[in-house]
């Protein structure tokens, strides 16, 4: 029996993302932000002991907009998740999908040793790691 070509995170993930800090407000973090196509936007640690956090643009939506609350009346650690769930850069993309349903998420930060190296997404293993591979 042949096995098929393993394909790894690191093959599919976005290297480029959003990286702000808790303290901005909703506002601030979304003007400086880049690479929304990520749906996220990822919260420094804040110090070496400290953890990433994430904030999905539909944390945004139910939040702050939903909530009608003032994007700069909101500081981004009022309504991020932390700690989040990462995935490693060398994990197969069909474990990683796995670990999104088990979990319930839709994209998760790829860290590798105690940085993140990028972002992946259910959209990114589909179009990037099967549909590319078809």
């Amino acid at each position: 029996m042949k096995h098929a070509e393993v394909v790894r995170v690191k093959d599919v993930m976005k290297i480029e993302f959003d990286l702000i800090h808790g303290i901005e407000t909703v506002a601030d973090a979304l003007r400086a932000a880049k690479h929304l196509e990520t749906e996220c936007m990822l919260v420094n640690r804040r110090h070496d002991d400290d953890e990433y956090g994430i904030v999905l643009l539909s944390d945004i939506a139910k939040k702050v907009l939903g909530a009608d609350r003032a994007a700069d009346r909101v500081n981004v650690y009022e309504i991020m998740s932390k700690p989040v769930v990462s995935v490693d850069p060398d994990m197969d993309i069909r474990y990683c999908a796995r670990l999104f349903e088990r979990f319930g998420l839709t994209l998760a930060p790829v860290i590798q040793g105690r940085t993140v190296v990028g972002v992946v997404s259910y959209r990114d293993i589909v179009l990037r790691g099967v549909r590319d591979r078809l």
